[in-house]
């Protein structure tokens, strides 16, 4: 049971900025297993391609200005918090959360409470 930020440093997904006083370097990924992160890098690739939650992320860090490998390392990133919390929850993933997952304001009113009957 891990958290975001230690699951992504556990895979060496996490940002570390190099700063020293009032000099400001550029963040980097380091550390981490790097097994992990071969092996998220493709399923990563795939989802940018057909997953639209994911393409909707990458698209909008690469219209930010992001380099393509940082804008895919930070969907590698998702993939691994969003396969954490899937193994926390014990269930698999779905295209649509369960409606106890869901966002309220987005929930569908009841049958009971419509005026229609």
């Amino acid at each position: 049971m891990l958290t975001r930020s230690r699951a992504a440093s556990l895979a060496g997904l996490a940002p570390v900025t190099r700063e020293s006083g009032r000099w400001k370097g550029r963040s980097f990924i380091q550390g981490g297993r790097h097994r992990v992160r071969r092996m998220l890098y493709m399923p990563a690739v795939v989802a940018v391609q057909h997953n639209p939650d994911l393409k909707r992320k990458y698209e909008a860090l690469r219209a930010a200005g992001k380099p393509p490998k940082v804008a895919l390392t930070a969907v590698m990133r998702k993939l691994l918090v969003l396969a954490n919390a899937l193994v926390q929850q014990d269930r698999t993933w779905t295209a649509h959360p369960p409606r106890e997952y869901s966002c309220p304001a987005l929930a569908t009113p009841s049958p009971a409470g419509s005026a229609h009957g």
